[in-house]
């Protein structure tokens, strides 16, 4: 289907025959398909403006002379072109095109020129095309969008046969609207349309004016003009099918089908087909069988049975003798309309119509005499379109049922219910149920609903089939069976079928053909069966006789031989659907089917009739228990011979077969049924141990006949029918496939396995997978082969001509790519083992042997000819999808990369075609056409998921690459420059300056669709995976340093991306909730980019208008709805302090938190029966590995293999009965992992997305210039987030994953707080004359703005009571870490810190003399805000109690350094403004005080080492400084002073010999050193960072004892004796510097302190100090 084309929201180049229509298309599209509710009205609006164009149906604007002469003189004076203002100058060339375009098309020359503008504009979707060729394209295009919106609209019309479950205002819309263009002629018009409108004549127009291009223009070409057509018929088929046609329009419906002709192949075409099923609806009344309410209404609306004329109009012109084109046709219609007469006259009240109804049966006398039921079965059921469209089926089985029915015929029944496409089972009416059935199968809401019938009908036919096996004549014996094959399809119908056979064969029932019992049933066939096999072992010449192959088949007859084949294909049918049929039938002691299937094997029979023994063999084969003794009854009869017996001269089975019956008949049934069966067993049961007693046991010589016999010789060998070439080599494949699918490699593959035969040892074979791993890995036969077919599948795809075998070499190529793919997922595990293994084996990873040199072609192009599928994803999405997802597996390896950017660039054609199939892929959503969901097949279901997992490989091969050095595939891919710097790149929207439209445009695309509207981004609610690996990509492209440049300002100026994304966070959607937060994270991580960009290169315009966005609480602009929007000068962020709240809504910023839900919940524990818990806690920890988010996830499969070999490996009758119990038991443990992983993954996501909120908040904060957010608004928001962001951690919910990130940001936040009040303190108003007072803003709970002359005392902005709030929140947070989280309580405490400054007076002199103030002043001053806020401060964090100071003093104790040094810088500062000493006192009578004392003597080790020339981590001095300041603050207080006495702080110090290690001073000092280390200080300066606080810390003490003077005194000069060394050194000391300088003054302001006159009695000891000062 040709790609839906983007219209572009400049309707610059919509031309008036595309764009228009296109807009149509879209709309009904979204009003039927999508169900959007916005779009009825849209669809109303654009009904009434286009009526016309629905109205005159394809007709074109006619040529016009005026506009000829405008257009030729367009290239100097201009023209005026549609929706777009002046006049534009035309090129010559395009002039030329125009009128070529306008004889071609027959149109207006001015429309002529708007398609080639369109086309121009649309040229970068179409590489490779000209103008001209796309504007061919969008001509049909805009044709098809026409055909399949009046499709759709007749579609959803009120009727009887079908209802789309629309709302009823939509249908009556779209009925009135249908019925006024059928006034108006539509049938006439349409098919008009469907006879002028050909595909040879319109390709010999095109080819004429060299108006085709590519081989794939011509098909997408020719698909829409089939497109066209077929709409336009299924139209009339749908309008048929919901509200029959009138009488004219019945007459010109017969008028078309008279003429009609069939095709090559004898079946009617697509067109026809809809046009005949059209008349037969037109003469369907089986609805009057329903009892609907509407039912009624319907009558009246018919026709057939309110209008006589009717009746006789069309009765007589049927009648007429006039033979049709198609006797057949002819036929068929006459069958319906006996039919629908016969119905007629069983309704009450229509003898006025007698004359007609009773001469139903010569009508159908007329149509079986014209064979109508041959017709059907070779022209209608065989039409390729027949089984895509449920309402055919339903229409030709009511057909035939009604015949049947109401006159007392069988080949056309086989071939109708031969597919069961839609699971209806419609043949279930041919079975008259014994017993009864409660399923339902009809599918959507098809009104018909079958169990509605009356029985009597089924009774009849049930009749009907039994009889006919009566009573049956041999030369209809063939039929029959096929028509029994045909009802046999579904698993009940199997089931039935199944047991008429075997109630036929029961001798007890009484028939006429003698004692033998029918001739259709199990008994007679099984017994005739077993009469061949008696009569032709007989015949088996001896082993050795050469002769044995040209035996002539004495036994069987041609005419024998075709009723074998009929009845085994019917058994093949009825076991392959009914698993009891197949158990049954197998265990049945007389029939052995089984047996005497294998034992006609082994006799000489023609190879068609082994084919289907083997196929069979292979339907019963499905059934795990009969396929283990399958395996081991084939190697017993030698079917393929493994054993080989020396007496024996002459291979026998089917090896010889295959060489030299087969090939010289150059046709292969018997090797495809052969592969057929292998194909089935290998999934049913694997057996390890095959052929053991007889040759080396395990699968090898079958596996080696498949490659060596099979697939490697395929390709040489002559076929009569060219398909069985690619159906060969399809079968063989998908048992490759299966084995290497099913094998894992395991440790004992690698070692060779003896067994014991016939007395000597020999090697067991390996595990197929392992062999077929072996040939992968190497320049294998096998290898080159599967490589070359892929090469031969891409050219022939590329001819996009239809060709023998298609579909079958479109599967082999799946497999092919499907088998690297294995191979590339396994080979790392296998390489590993072989490795570690002492086998002499060498392979080579897979990737390097894809960058061979290809022989054919000389070139290393293997890589390239894997990509090509990717530009057949439209047409073969199977394999674009096995394609992406190799090379996503191979673009890991970065040399590979180089390599793989090279070949794909070398070749300018292939690298344009290469770069149109990703794009292409990544587009191809847009193709999804809009399938109704309750009718859209499993296959379209299925199609549309392989389509996105093509999108996510794609994705993800973006991903990594990105994280690859460039060149790289991702740079290719994205547009950006190869051969120069990337970062020169300038990126362009498609088309301009020659731009390629690339993957970064289809990625932009996705992420751009819905953005315009309120509900945001389509892909995010609809594809959201896809979504989130898009933002990834763009995230990615952003932040590296080489791609950051170009993509930023593409995505600034081009597309106003972050904008247009970011004003639709927060996303919402419960259900994939893990990558909506993955979503949203890239964006905001993304935006912090762009915010610190435009930051730093001053572009405020778009750093403030993000800002905008992001933060204001005032509603924007484009949402409301235009009258109610605030005009933009009040938009700006000042507008935060508007306090009418009904105009608020919450910040941006803030409701993005909103939307990360913080609680999680916790799958239920294990409850297990019979595996140990530990254990298996045990097991799920070995089984976990990395996936590619990098988290750590349970490989679930991984798991699942562990489990299942460990029930395996039990043994004894107990382990087998209780083996369904323990399978379930494992199917909870999966289960239990599964959530497990979940609950991971969700928390990872939610990390993810806290961590990005984070980082654009602290984007904002620091990046962005200050001036553009106001001084208070700033401190508002921080309040807003602070609260909001508390609120959500202190939830009880709340998962604790989470409190890292917050607690992080929670720091960050604070800090700026702190520093937005702190400026704002500091900037003084002058309010009186010379007296500063600070500005007091409102507190903000008060609601109206307080009188300017009485200022109301709050603090800062925010005022007193949210700042009360933040502190009570952080201290809660804190205390909700309890024990563990140290990492957390570290930032909380920094927070607290933060906090606790702005209390602190931002001018506080040190001294009085510096304050200008006496001491009564100060005392007498009333309090201010400073004072009063502390002093709350305080109160609060006292009424927290012991709780908060245990965990305080705790960290301060023990725990990380960082959270040591922050606790006791937090202690410090409560300490210091506790004025009731609560602290303190907690402090020393909790023993932590002396804890901390007693900690010093473990210090002075640590400090000890810290002083050699090369110290270790300086983390031990921060922590001791961290200390000793604590310990000075607590000394300021004298309480304080006396604790530390008591616990004997200086006696510690004394103790403490770091102080005796002063370094030798450098006499060069200063000056030697050339370059004095930055961070690291020298020796003698860490020295001194230890001995000074010690020192302070003495003084301190000194100077608070007063009480307890002369015993701080003793302390002290205690301390000074024992380190006497240093001290005399200081003392001595010849250096200048500050630091001696600073040693000095302390030491001496010590030493005067101690010795206070009277206070020295020990006057030796004084004696001794001064001696030393001497």
């Amino acid at each position: 289907d040709l790609i839906l084309l983007l219209v572009d929201s400049d309707i610059l180049f919509s031309a008036s025959l595309w764009g228009p229509y296109k807009d149509i298309w879209q709309t009904v599209g979204n009003a039927l398909w999508r169900r959007q509710p916005e779009a009825v009205h849209l669809l109303d609006m654009i009904l009434k403006k286009h009526k016309p164009d629905f109205i005159s149906l394809f007709r074109n604007p006619p040529k016009n002379v005026q506009q000829h002469e405008k257009v030729q003189k367009a290239s100097t004076e201009g023209v005026a072109i549609q929706g777009q203002q002046g006049t534009r100058l035309l090129p010559e060339q395009l002039i030329k095109e125009a009128f070529i375009l306008s004889d071609l098309f027959d149109i207006g020359e001015l429309a002529a020129v708007e398609l080639l503008l369109a086309g121009e504009h649309q040229q970068p979707h179409f590489p490779g095309l000209t103008r001209g060729l796309v504007a061919v394209l969008l001509y049909w295009d805009g044709k098809r969008c026409i055909a399949n919106s009046l499709k759709a609209l007749i579609q959803s019309r009120r009727g009887k046969t079908w209802t789309l479950e629309l709302s009823p205002e939509l249908v009556s819309m779209t009925t009135r609207f249908t019925d006024e263009l059928m006034e108006q002629g539509l049938t006439y018009k349409v098919l008009t349309l469907v006879s002028q409108i050909d595909v040879n004549n319109e390709f010999e127009k095109l080819q004429r004016e060299r108006g085709l291009g590519s081989e794939k223009h011509r098909k997408e070409v020719s698909d829409l003009i089939k497109e066209c057509r077929q709409s336009l018929a299924e139209s009339l088929f749908a309008w048929a099918c919901q509200s029959p046609l009138g009488k004219d329009d019945t007459l010109l419906l017969i008028g078309h089908l008279e003429r009609v002709s069939v095709e090559a192949n004898g079946s009617l075409d697509a067109v026809n087909l809809a046009l005949l099923m059209a008349l037969l609806y037109c003469f369907d009344i089986s609805f009057i069988e329903q009892s609907t309410e509407e039912r009624d209404d319907m009558i009246h609306q018919l026709p057939l049975l309110t209008e006589r004329q009717y009746i006789a109009t069309v009765h007589s012109r049927l009648q007429d003798s006039q033979p049709w084109k198609l006797p057949g046709l002819q036929a068929t219609v006459r069958l319906a309309w006996a039919l629908a007469l016969r119905g007629i006259s069983q309704l009450p009240d229509v003898t006025a119509l007698a004359e007609f109804t009773e001469a139903d049966e010569a009508m159908a006398e007329l149509a079986v005499a014209d064979n109508v039921f041959l017709f059907l079965t070779e022209a209608v059921v065989v039409s390729e379109n027949f089984y895509q469209e449920e309402f055919y089926i339903r229409r030709i089985h009511n057909l035939i049922t009604d015949f049947l029915d109401e006159y007392e015929v069988s080949v056309v029944i086989g071939e109708l219910y031969k597919k069961n496409p839609f699971n209806l089972e419609l043949a279930l009416e041919y079975w008259c149920p014994s017993e009864p059935l409660q399923t339902s199968t009809i599918l959507g809401s098809y009104l018909g609903v079958a169990h509605q019938r009356p029985p009597q009908r089924q009774v009849v036919l049930s009749k009907f089939v039994r009889q006919m096996g009566d009573l049956l004549p041999p030369t209809i014996y063939i039929p029959y069976l096929k028509m029994l094959q045909g009802l046999a399809n579904g698993p009940q119908c199997a089931h039935y079928c199944f047991s008429l056979l075997k109630v036929n064969g029961s001798s007890h029932v009484e028939n006429i053909q003698g004692a033998g019992g029918s001739p259709v049933s199990w008994e007679h066939f099984f017994h005739s069966l077993m009469l061949y096999h008696e009569h032709l072992r007989k015949d088996l010449p001896s082993a050795d006789s050469v002769q044995y192959r040209h035996l002539p088949s004495r036994g069987i007859t041609q005419k024998e031989q075709d009723g074998l084949i009929a009845f085994l294909q019917l058994t093949s049918t009825i076991i392959t659907w009914s698993e009891n049929a197949r158990l049954a039938l197998c265990e049945h002691p007389q029939w052995t089917p089984v047996v005497v299937i294998l034992g006609l094997l082994q006799c000489s029979i023609p190879p068609v009739l082994k084919a289907e023994l083997l196929k069979t063999l292979a339907a019963f084969g499905k059934s795990p228990e009969i396929a283990a003794s399958l395996w081991q009854s084939l190697e017993y009869t030698q079917i393929l011979q493994t054993v080989r017996v020396p007496s024996q001269r002459q291979a026998i089975g089917i090896e010889v077969e295959l060489n030299e019956i087969e090939s010289r008949c150059e046709e292969y049934p018997l090797t495809r049924a052969f592969c057929h069966l292998i194909s089935t067993l290998v999934e049913s049961s694997f057996p390890s141990n095959l052929g053991a007693g007889l040759r080396p046991p395990g699968f090898d010589p079958y596996l080696q006949f498949l490659r060596d016999s099979v697939f490697l010789r395929f390709r040489t060998r002559a076929y009569r029918r060219a398909a069985e070439k690619w159906e060969v080599a399809e079968v063989v494949l998908e048992v490759f496939y299966k084995l290497l699918r099913d094998y894992e490699p395991q440790l004992e593959d690698f070692v060779d396995q003896f067994v014991e035969l016939q007395g000597e040892e020999i090697i067991a074979y390996k595990p197929p997978g392992f062999s077929l791993m072996y040939h992968l890995l190497n320049e294998s036969p096998m290898l080159e082969l599967a490589l070359s077919l892929l090469e031969e599948g891409v050219k022939q795809l590329d001819t996009y001509a239809p060709f023998p075998g298609k579909k079958h070499l479109e599967k082999a190529v799946q497999h092919c790519l499907a088998l690297l793919n294995l191979t590339l997922q396994k080979e790392n595990l296998f390489m590993d083992l072989l490795r570690e293994s002492q086998l002499a084996l060498i392979v080579s990873p897979l990737e390097q042997l894809l960058q061979g040199i290809n022989p054919r072609t000389k070139k290393a192009d293997n890589v390239v000819n894997i990509a090509r599928y990717l530009y057949h994803g439209n047409t073969n999405p199977e394999l674009a999808f096995e394609s992406a997802k190799i090379l996503c597996c191979i673009s890991c390896n970065s040399n590979i990369q180089i390599k793989l950017v090279g070949d794909f660039t070398h070749d300018q054609s292939i690298s344009q075609r290469l770069m149109a199939g990703f794009v292409e892929c990544l587009d191809s959503e847009d193709m999804e056409e809009f399938v109704r969901l309750e009718e859209g097949s499993e296959l379209e279901k299925k199609l549309a998921g392989i389509r996105h997992e093509t999108r996510i490989h794609i994705l993800n091969l973006l991903i990594t690459s990105l994280e690859r050095n460039p060149p790289n595939l991702a740079l290719y891919l994205l547009g950006f420059e190869l051969k120069k710097p990337v970062s020169t790149t300038n990126l362009q929207d498609p088309g301009v300056l020659g731009c390629p439209r690339t993957c970064l445009h289809a990625i932009l695309n996705i992420l751009e669709k819905g953005t315009e509207g309120r509900t945001g981004p389509v892909a995010v609610r609809e594809s959201p995976q896809l979504a989130e690996l898009c933002y990834q990509v763009i995230y990615q492209l952003c932040a590296c340093s080489d791609t950051s440049g170009p993509t930023m300002r593409y995505l600034r100026t081009s597309q106003d991306f972050l904008f247009s994304q970011l004003q639709h966070l927060p996303f919402s959607n419960k259900e994939y909730e893990i990558s909506m937060l993955n979503q949203m994270s890239w964006l905001m991580k993304t935006a912090s980019i762009e915010l610190r960009v435009t930051s730093l290169n001053r572009q405020r315009s778009h750093t403030q208008r993000l800002l905008h966005l992001l933060l204001d609480d005032m509603p924007v602009k484009p949402y409301s709805d235009g009258e109610g929007g605030l005009e933009d000068e009040n938009r700006s962020v000042s507008g935060f302090l508007h306090f009418d709240t009904a105009t608020k809504v919450r910040r941006k910023i803030l409701s993005i938190l909103d939307s990360i839900d913080f609680s999680q919940e916790i799958p239920e524990p294990l409850q297990l029966d019979f595996f140990d818990r530990a254990q298996i806690e045990q097991v799920i920890a070995n089984c976990e590995h990395k996936n590619l988010r990098g988290q750590t996830v349970c490989n679930v499969k991984l798991l699942h293999r562990v489990l299942v070999a460990e029930v395996n490996a039990l043994q004894g009758m107990a382990a087998i009965g209780q083996r369904p119990l323990l399978m379930e038991e494992i199917s909870t443990i999966l289960q239990y992992v599964v959530g497990r992983n979940k609950l991971l993954q969700c928390l990872h996501a939610k990390r993810h997305a806290l961590e990005s909120w984070r980082q654009l908040v602290e984007i904002i904060l620091t990046a962005c210039p200050q001036d553009l957010i106001q001084a208070e608004d700033r401190q508002l928001i921080i309040r807003d987030i602070l609260q909001d962001v508390h609120d959500k951690i202190l939830d009880d919910e709340a998962a604790q994953e989470l409190m890292p990130v917050v607690a992080g940001a929670v720091f960050t936040l604070t800090a700026h707080l702190s520093q937005a009040v702190r400026t704002e303190q500091k900037q003084p108003l002058v309010l009186g004359p010379g007296e500063a007072h600070y500005a007091f803003m409102l507190d903000s709970s008060f609601t109206s703005p307080p009188p300017a002359e009485n200022p109301v005392v709050g603090f800062a902005s925010i005022g007193d009571s949210s700042l009360h709030i933040i502190l009570k929140k952080l201290l809660d947070f804190i205390l909700k870490t309890g024990g563990g989280f140290q990492r957390v309580r570290t930032h909380l405490y920094g927070s607290l810190l933060y906090y606790l400054q702005i209390a602190q007076r931002p001018d506080e002199p040190d001294t009085l003399e510096a304050a200008k103030k006496t001491m009564w002043e100060r005392l007498t001053a009333p309090e201010d805000v400073f004072s009063k806020l502390q002093r709350e401060n305080i109160a609060i964090i006292e009424s927290y109690g012991a709780a908060l100071m245990e965990v305080v003093c705790r960290d301060a104790c023990d725990g990380h350094e960082i959270g040591r040094m922050l606790a006791l810088a937090l202690l410090d500062r409560i300490v210091s403004v506790d004025k009731q000493q609560q602290w303190l006192l907690y402090l020393s009578n909790s023993g932590y005080l002396k804890v901390l004392v007693d900690s010093l003597v473990e210090d002075d080790r640590t400090l000890q080492s810290l002083l050699t020339p090369q110290p270790p981590l300086l983390k031990a001095l921060y922590t001791y400084e961290s200390k000793m300041a604590f310990l000075t603050r607590v000394a300021k207080i004298q309480q304080g002073a006396l604790e530390l006495l008591r616990s004997g702080v200086i006696v510690r110090l004394a103790q403490c010999q770091v102080y005796d290690m002063r370094p030798e001073m450098d006499p060069q000092g200063m000056f030697g050193m050339r370059d004095p280390p930055v961070f690291i200080p020298t020796p003698v300066d860490r020295y001194r960072q230890i001995l000074l606080p010690a020192l302070r810390l003495c003084q301190v003490i000194l100077t608070s004892s007063m009480a307890q003077h002369l015993q701080a005194a003793g302390q002290v000069l205690q301390f000074l004796i024992s380190h006497s060394d240093t001290i005399q050194a200081i003392l001595r000391c010849q250096d200048v510097s500050a630091g001696s300088l600073q040693e000095l003054a302390l030491l001496t302001g010590i030493i005067s302190k101690a010795a206070l006159p009277g206070e020295l009695t020990d006057i030796s000891l004084y004696r001794s100090i001064r001696n030393t000062g001497s």
